[in-house]
Parts: structure tokens; sequence; C-alpha cells
């Protein structure tokens, strides 16, 4: 198993550099992707192998879309895959397997954004990263999109999580429920939260949004 997840990990690391930009999978049609997910159910290594395969590079780029730092993804991918193959007996093969995996990468991504990683540290990741420019125009001071970053990673994790997939990378609000495992209407309501305590905190530091 640790030679098994050990190949795994390489696999990532060596395709980071050709990350996808699309969340399509490549998958076997038909009865063969029945097989190997019922195989994967059961605890076969070798269909474990297959789904990782198929899925881990969109795996990758959903996490990328949360944390917004690419070696952090690479790591939460593999953590992510461990936590699926713990999981194997619980998968439900019926409701198929990439919902059940971006829900399981979402609860890591969102235990990572828990964790004692500094202010600091998230500030420089966001305001370093392009995407940062969404939150304010080209004629904006760097200083004030790192106000703007820092607010926004000052935010409680759950609703942190719900603002960058629905706001930031203007994922369908469904999309969203399904992988936090809450329903549309509390997406909603936790991105409302987020951009009004967003506002709060910009407004203290004297930046009228």
């Amino acid at each position: 198993m640790i030679y098994a997840m050990a190949k795994f990990d390489f696999g990532i690391r060596q395709r980071a550099a050709h990350q996808a930009t699309s969340l399509q999978r490549e998958e076997p049609m038909g009865n063969e992707a029945s097989d190997v997910l019922n195989r994967f159910r059961h605890g076969d290594i070798d269909a474990f192998e297959t789904i990782f395969r198929q899925h881990q590079r969109a795996v990758y780029n959903w996490i990328l879309r949360i944390v917004r730092n690419p070696a952090t993804a690479e790591d939460l991918t593999v953590e992510t895959f461990w936590r699926i193959h713990r999981a194997h007996a619980r998968f439900d093969p019926a409701r198929g397997f990439e919902g059940w995996a971006r829900r399981i990468a979402t609860h890591a991504a969102l235990d990572w954004m828990r964790s004692g990683r500094t202010e600091r540290e998230l500030t420089a990741e966001i305001s370093e990263d392009p995407a940062a420019a969404e939150f304010a125009d080209s004629a904006v001071s760097a200083e004030l999109r790192q106000k703007t970053a820092a607010a926004f990673t000052r935010l409680p994790p759950k609703l942190r999580i719900a603002a960058v997939l629905a706001v930031v990378e203007e994922q369908p609000h469904k999309d969203v429920a399904e992988a936090l495992g809450i329903s549309v209407a509390a997406v909603k309501l936790r991105v409302f939260r987020a951009l009004r305590l967003l506002r709060k905190d910009l407004e203290g530091q004297g930046i009228r949004p």
C-alpha cells in the first residue's frame, strides 16, 4: 500500500507542470467503469490505482481553486486519495465517484484552512496570485490589494471556502453545495455572510469597497 501511494505521489508531482484547465476526466465506458468502481468499493488496489489515474487531475484542479497554491494542492491531492482509499467501503457506486471525491477533497482543503497556517503566509499567496486582481482593478494600489487579500483570509474557513468557489471561481451553487455537503440555500447564505464580513473588515481599515 505504501509503495502504491508513493507511485501516486510521484505521478501527481510529475503531472503538476502540465496542469489541466478542465475538470473533464477520462473514464472507461459502460460496464468497465461500473466494474472498476465496484472493485474499488471492495478494496481492490488495482481498481484504486485506475481511479487515481482517471481522477487525480480533476481532484488537483478542484483543490487548487480553493487553496490557490500548487504545492499545497499537490499535497492535499495525495491526502484526498488517502482518505478516498480509507473510505472505500462507504462509497456507493450508484451515486457516482466524481461528486463523492470532490466532497472529500473539499473537506481536506477545509481542514488545511483550519490548520496552523499563519495569516502572513496566506496573504502572500493570495496577493501574489494573478487571481487576486479579481478583488481590485488595475488602478488599485498593491497595498489595498494586500489589505483586501488579508481580509479575505480572516474569514471563517467555512465562509471563505464557499466564497472562493462561488464568487472567485464562479462555480455553480449546486456544485458548491454538493462539494460542501450542504444545501444551495446554505451556500448562498454563507456567501452573503462572507461578503458582508469582508465589507465590514475593509471599512474598519478605512476602505469603502
